[in-house]
């Protein structure tokens, strides 16, 4: 199933438990998602793609809150409150040969320092996986989805897509490239997976409030687990699990991330909270996901080989 951006399928700048889904497919399913980035005074001069369901999305006006253009929701068969969605990425491509970066004043890690704004419009190279920086620099790209994310508690209402909680969201987390699993807690009736924010690579931080913002296209495989007691976004790379925080307070971030890891390893090594404290202490790697989302993020690395 391919599901297509465009102002029917998308919705701007919030998560909310009563959107209608786009789409539902059985547990287990892969699912094609295409996604568009950017309001109008992003686009790029002349010479570069421009998808043209973002102008249809333009056209149909701003959003009522600032925030991410998304697509979906998918609604999962029989997800209730409870479950965990396991999101396996398959893979993800570009969609446009063009990105951008934008500096604004009083937002970023130093809100202060750019009392300027600063728009970047980066051409990518798909075939060669690189953007060139206007400096000549020719820089990798790691394609990912800086937001992605099911519906939060009905009780929560509607709410902006800036900051990552619970549901997920707004994670900004460069480590969930294709080949990862994102697992995140149902809290509504199909769980109502949506995704956006395309990055095309993207520093731990994401210190100026923005990555390389471009369109992504992402497979997916979309499966309902009931196995698991996860009631917090976690994640899995080839070789490490991944815990998260999300606080306002970067300390707070830590201590979250942290107790996580410890019931992580001291589940799965079958060992003591004492002993996976000390593991983390030893092996553990905590590393800033974002400091620019009011709600800023820590994520916890340890490697499997750790565990086994």
């Amino acid at each position: 199933m391919i599901i297509e951006a465009g102002a029917k399928n998308c919705h701007w700048g919030y998560f909310d438990a009563k959107r209608a889904p786009v789409a539902t497919v059985a547990s287990g399913s892969e699912v094609t998602i295409n996604t568009v980035s950017g309001g109008p005074q992003v686009l790029p001069g002349d010479g570069f793609h421009v998808p043209p369901e973002l102008l249809d999305i333009h056209a149909a006006g701003e959003p009522g809150m600032p925030g991410h253009i998304l697509t979906g929701p998918v609604a999962i068969e029989g997800a209730k409150p409870g479950d965990v969605l396991q999101v396996d990425i398959l893979d993800v491509q570009l969609r446009q040969d063009w990105g951008y970066n934008a500096i604004r004043p009083l937002v970023g890690t130093l809100p202060q320092d750019f009392p300027v704004s600063h728009l970047t419009t980066i051409p990518l190279d798909a075939a060669a996986n690189e953007a060139t920086m206007p400096w000549g620099l020719k820089l990798p790209l790691a394609p990912f989805f800086g937001v992605m994310g099911v519906a939060p508690p009905a009780e929560w209402g509607r709410i902006s897509t800036i900051e990552p909680r619970a549901h997920g969201g707004n994670l900004d987390n460069k480590e969930l490239v294709a080949g990862t699993t994102l697992y995140l807690p149902v809290f509504a009736d199909g769980a109502l997976f949506s995704c956006g924010d395309g990055h095309g690579t993207q520093g731990d931080g994401e210190v100026c409030v923005t990555a390389i913002e471009t369109a992504l296209q992402g497979r997916f495989r979309l499966t309902l687990r009931r196995d698991l007691d996860i009631t917090y976004p976690e994640a899995e790379t080839p070789t490490h699990v991944i815990t998260m925080g999300m606080h306002p307070d970067l300390d707070v971030c830590v201590e979250i991330a942290l107790r996580r890891m410890i019931s992580c390893v001291s589940q799965r090594a079958g060992i003591s909270r004492a002993e996976a404290y000390m593991l983390c202490s030893l092996a553990g790697d905590l590393r800033i996901t974002q400091t620019v989302n009011r709600e800023r993020g820590v994520h916890m690395m340890m490697a499997k080989s750790h565990l086994r």
